[in-house]
C-alpha cells in the first residue's frame, strides 16, 4: 500500500485548439461549474494549430473565479525559467492564488530547435530542468538576500532581482517517466505528473513511486512531500479503479483528457464524489457507501 494521505484533486486536460479559440476557455468554465479542482492545458509552443498556453491560462483565469489552472506540462526549453517564474507569480497574484506549475524537460526536439530552443540529450534535459526549478524558486523567494544567482550549465541567472512573490506557495509538478527524471522529482519537485497511456500500465506507477521515495529520503525529504498525479483517459473513469489507484498506488490527482463538456460534468458531478467517498471510507476504516452506476456519458 502506498497511500500518501493527500486530499484528492480532479481536473480536466484541455486541448488549446486555435481553430476554435474560445473552446478551451468554455471547457475551463465547464470544469469550474462541474466542481473540478483543476483545468489544465497542453503546452506545445511549436504547434501553430494550438493557442499559446500561457496566454490562454491568463485569459482563462480572467474568465473563471474558483478553479485552479495549470499547463500540462510547460515546455521549459522554450520558456526561460526566470521569465516563467515572474509570469507564474504575476498570474497567481491576479487570480487570487489559483496557479499551479507543471514542468516538462522537453520532447519533440526538432520542433523545439526550429523555434530557437536548444536541443538537449536526455541527461542534459534533466540537468536543465533541475537548474530551471532552482531559478524559479529563487525568483519567488523574496525573503532571501541579494539577487538570484544560479550559474548552471544550461541556465545562468546572475544578479536578477527577486520577486514578485506569488500569492500562495505554487507547487511545482514534473512530468517524468524515466529513472533520472523520477529521481529529480524525489529530490526537488512537489508532485509527479505522468500520463497513464505513456506509463504502459498501473504496475509502472509502483515502480516509479519507489524511485521517487528513495530519492526523496536520500535528499532529507519524506515520500509524502511529493504528490502523485495522473493524466488519464475517459475509459479510466471507474470509481473503483480510481479508488484503487489512490489507496494502493498513492495517486491523489486525476486529470482526465477529453474536450467534451458532458465528460467533464460526469467527472465532477458523479465520479469525483464517489471516489472521494470510497477513499475516505477506507482511510477511516468504515463501510463504504453503496456503489452507483457511474458509467461515462456517451
Amino acid at each position: 500500500m502506498s497511500d500518501y494521505g493527500h486530499d484528492l484533486l480532479f481536473g480536466s486536460f484541455i486541448t488549446p485548439t486555435a481553430q476554435q479559440p474560445q473552446q478551451a476557455v468554455l471547457l475551463a468554465q465547464a470544469s469550474e461549474r462541474a466542481g473540478l479542482d483543476l483545468a489544465t492545458f497542453q503546452d506545445h509552443p511549436y504547434q501553430p494549430a494550438f493557442l499559446d498556453t500561457w496566454t490562454l491560462l491568463s485569459y482563462a483565469a480572467a474568465r473563471t473565479s474558483r478553479i485552479r489552472l495549470s499547463a500540462n506540462v510547460i515546455n521549459l526549453p522554450l520558456r526561460p525559467p526566470a521569465v516563467l517564474a515572474r509570469a507564474a507569480a504575476s498570474l497567481d497574484l491576479l487570480s487570487d492564488g489559483r496557479v499551479d506549475l507543471a514542468l516538462g524537460a522537453g520532447a519533440f526536439w526538432d520542433a523545439i530547435e526550429a523555434m530557437g530552443g536548444r536541443r538537449h540529450s536526455p541527461g542534459e534535459a534533466v540537468e536543465a530542468l533541475a537548474e530551471g526549478i532552482e531559478v524559479i524558486r529563487a525568483v519567488w523567494d523574496t525573503q532571501a538576500r541579494g539577487g538570484v544567482r544560479v550559474e548552471g550549465r544550461h541556465h545562468r541567472v546572475v544578479g536578477a532581482k527577486r520577486g514578485p512573490a506569488p500569492a500562495h506557495d505554487i507547487p511545482i509538478w514534473v512530468g517524468a517517466l524515466k529513472p533520472r527524471m523520477l529521481r529529480l522529482v524525489g529530490r526537488l519537485a512537489d508532485g509527479w505528473l505522468p500520463s497513464l497511456s505513456y506509463l504502459g500500465g498501473v504496475e509502472t506507477i509502483g515502480r516509479g513511486n519507489a524511485v521517487i521515495d528513495e530519492a526523496a529520503l536520500a535528499a532529507g525529504r519524506q515520500p509524502a512531500d511529493v504528490r502523485r498525479l495522473l493524466n488519464i483517459g475517459p475509459r479510466e473513469l471507474d470509481p473503483a479503479f480510481l479508488s484503487e489507484l489512490a489507496l494502493a498506488h498513492g495517486v491523489s490527482g486525476f486529470i482526465v483528457a477529453g474536450d467534451d463538456p458532458r465528460l467533464i460534468e460526469h467527472l465532477g458531478q458523479e465520479v469525483a464524489p464517489e471516489v472521494r467517498e470510497l477513499v475516505e471510507a477506507e482511510r477511516l476504516g468504515v463501510e463504504p457507501p453503496p456503489s452507483a452506476d457511474t458509467a461515462p456519458t456517451p
